[in-house]
């Protein structure tokens, strides 16, 4: 099921697929997910996006692979 707040557009952050209009990659969420970061603390230090947001690039990830 597509996520449509996650685009992939060449003209940003080289194409790789991220928040739409934050230039957050899913990437960098799953990154720092990995890393031991809590979705509450990426939260505090991005407040522009949402709970919704984090939850959808995992969800992205998960039927990218």
């Amino acid at each position: 099921m597509p996520q449509p707040q996650i685009i992939s557009n060449p003209n940003i952050m080289r194409g790789k697929p991220d928040i739409d209009g934050t230039r957050i990659t899913v990437e960098n969420i799953l990154e720092q997910l990995a890393g031991g970061r809590s979705i509450d603390q990426i939260l505090e230090a991005y407040p522009h996006i949402t709970y919704e947001d984090v939850r959808a690039a995992i969800l992205y990830s998960a039927e990218s692979t």
